[in-house]
């Protein structure tokens, strides 16, 4: 009886203490007129929620990766939220549980080959950060793959032991991103589906058409998965679920959305009849001769901007200009994918450094490739993740992460075939193909340091080491009770 009573008086003092910290918040917002002091309950909040149930931020951060929206603090600093805080206070709080009880951390997770290759690629990042010729932004790239590493990754393989877990995440996700589709299509649909009304339609959600497409393209495989695995009335909810993510990509006017799409029932069969190597092999062959024959006799020259490169308005415009060359995205990309090369060929080892694209490329461009909006007042990259790679951490880092990105998707067919339920094979593949699309879109764009399509790069590694795991378990499992067995009958 005193127990309660104590427990009730506890809970009224904490009430009380709280609501003063908020009353006084408010006042201070007044007061001071900024909204800096409403932060403070926030992160008081966050505190004791760290300190009773951790797990639960965690829940939420997934909860709230659809709907996070771009917030500029200044003119030159911007942050999403509320993942980004989110991330870097669940890698603090990772930080914290290997200082305080390392004993609780899966060795086999830490030690699995994937494992490795993603410390590896992490620690090429930081050689290259400190051999930088910008170590101040290269910096702020570090820091920002080692919290996107940490959270996505390794505190997965920490609070995620079974496959119950990953579908609860998978869910946490699928609610909030119908929502926000279905939002973006009910404005789309007031502007009539235009072309180019597109982007306005976008915000505060995503920031832009293509950033909408690639986590909508990169979450098909995963409504999938649930879909075939769900019974009744969840069933018919994700069969429109489903289909509203579709109609949301195909409206989206995103070229890469759609080769990314087309992809899929390719690389389905090829992981289903053991072909990954071979696939892997045929493309880079076919990505070597593309390079080769565009550097004989400087055969790319021959792709200069003319008078007819220019921004279309309409989607049947878009799709047959880049078939002829024509279209003013696709040679910009050429303009900034020449300036790399150039710049590849002055450090081809380090590189010039994480995040330092943007701040050298103009240096290397060759004016004969640009076009009216080479100015790039928003600041944006390269629009090529393999050859930003490769110019800011050097061949290294570019053998890297195709090293992690081929292994991933190996090991991923391994898992698939060994694993012993439908059930378990069906997320393993929806992983796979989900990176693959990821993979694909990297060829147009830079997009893992983004919170909507660089979780998921993580996260689905982690998903895959998580059931190699739990098979290894279980075929050890089942080894130990064959062997007891024969010891009996002998």
């Amino acid at each position: 009886m005193r127990s309660q009573l104590a427990i009730r008086k506890y809970s009224h003092n904490l009430f009380v203490g709280y609501a003063f910290c908020i009353v006084a918040s408010i006042m201070g917002a007044i007061f001071f007129e900024t909204p800096t002091p409403l932060l403070f309950p926030l992160a008081l909040a966050f505190v004791f929620q760290v300190l009773v149930d951790y797990e639960k931020i965690y829940f939420l951060l997934f909860l709230s990766i659809p709907i996070s929206t771009e917030v500029f603090l200044t003119d030159h600093l911007a942050t999403d939220l509320p993942t980004e805080p989110l991330i870097v206070g669940l890698m603090l709080i990772y930080f914290l549980v290997v200082l305080t009880n390392p004993l609780s951390i899966d060795r086999k997770y830490i030690k699995h080959p994937l494992s490795i290759l993603i410390l590896v690629h992490v620690a090429w990042v930081a050689i290259t950060t400190f051999t930088s010729s910008a170590i101040g932004f290269s910096f702020k790239f570090l820091l920002a793959k080692l919290w996107y590493v940490v959270t996505f990754f390794y505190f997965t393989g920490y609070l995620v032991k079974d496959q119950k877990k990953v579908n609860l995440l998978l869910w946490l996700i699928a609610i909030p991103l119908a929502l926000a589709t279905t939002k973006v299509i009910i404005h789309h649909a007031t502007l009539e589906f235009g072309f180019k009304k597109i982007n306005e339609a976008c915000p505060p959600f995503f920031r832009n058409h293509v950033n909408y497409a690639a986590i909508l393209s990169v979450f098909i495989p995963f409504m999938c998965y649930l879909w075939k695995w769900s019974v009744g009335l969840k069933k018919r909810i994700l069969e429109i679920t489903l289909g509203v993510l579709v109609f949301g990509v195909l409206t989206a006017y995103t070229r890469a959305a759609y080769v990314a799409l087309a992809i899929i029932p390719v690389a389905y069969w090829i992981i289903r009849l053991r072909f990954v190597k071979l696939a892997a092999i045929i493309a880079s062959i076919g990505a070597l001769g593309i390079l080769s024959f565009l550097i004989t006799e400087n055969k790319f020259m021959e792709l200069v901007p003319t008078d007819q490169t220019i921004a279309h308005t309409e989607l049947s415009d878009i799709v047959s200009s880049t078939s002829e060359l024509k279209d003013v995205s696709t040679m910009e990309r050429y303009y900034r994918w020449i300036a790399g090369a150039q710049m590849i060929a002055e450090k081809p080892i380090l590189g010039f450094g994480p995040g330092n694209f943007y701040h050298f490329y103009k240096h290397y461009t060759l004016n004969r490739f640009s076009t009216y909006v080479s100015d790039n007042p928003e600041k944006s990259g390269i629009h090529n993740y393999y050859l930003m790679t490769t110019l800011e951490q050097g061949i290294i880092g570019l053998i890297i992460f195709l090293l992690l990105i081929y292994t991933t998707i190996i090991y991923g067919e391994q898992v698939y075939h060994q694993s012993p339920t439908r059930e378990r094979r069906d997320l393993v593949m929806a992983t796979i193909l989900s990176t693959i699309v990821i993979d694909a879109f990297l060829l147009m764009n830079d997009m893992i340091e983004t919170d909507k399509i660089g979780s998921f790069f993580f996260f689905n590694i982690a998903i895959i080491v998580i059931i190699d795991l739990i098979n290894q378990k279980e075929i050890e499992r089942s080894g130990i009770h064959s062997n007891d067995k024969k010891d009996r009958t002998s």
